[in-house]
C-alpha cells in the first residue's frame, strides 16, 4: 500500500502560481511512477503530467504543457507540481497517483484525497 496526500491548493488569480505538493508513506516511494490528474465539476478525471520513478522522463498534457512542471524528490517521498500562468480553465480538484505512468487513470493503482484549485478570473 501506498498513502498519498496532497497539499498547497487554493485560490489564486489568473496568471498566478501554485505549487502542490504530494507526501507518500508506505512502500518504497522511488518504485513507482506518479502522476498528476485533476476533475473539475461534471467532468471527467483528466491527465495533467507523470513522471518516471527516477524523474528522467516527464509527459505532460497539452493542455499545461510549458505552464505546469511536475518533479519528484525521492529522497524526501515527495511529488510537486509547480504551475505558472494559471488560468481559470485550470479550475479543479488535483489528485497525485502512483503507479506505471502514462496518462490512463486505470494503470495508476494509488490515489490521494485531491486539492481544490480554484483560479477566479
Amino acid at each position: 500500500q501506498v498513502q498519498l496526500v496532497e497539499s498547497g491548493g487554493g485560490l489564486v488569480q489568473a496568471g498566478g502560481s501554485l505549487r502542490l505538493s504530494c507526501a507518500a508513506s508506505g512502500r518504497t516511494f522511488s518504485n513507482y511512477a506518479m502522476g498528476w490528474f485533476r476533475q473539475a465539476p461534471v467532468k471527467e478525471r483528466e491527465f495533467v503530467a507523470s513522471i518516471h520513478w527516477n524523474g528522467g522522463r516527464t509527459y505532460y498534457a497539452d493542455s499545461v504543457k510549458g505552464r505546469f512542471t511536475i518533479s519528484r524528490d525521492n529522497a524526501k517521498n515527495s511529488l510537486y507540481l509547480q504551475m505558472n500562468s494559471l488560468k481559470p480553465e485550470d479550475t479543479a480538484v488535483y489528485y497525485c497517483a502512483a503507479g506505471s505512468s502514462g496518462s490512463n487513470p486505470e494503470w495508476y493503482d494509488y490515489w490521494g484525497q485531491g486539492t481544490q484549485v480554484t483560479v477566479s478570473s
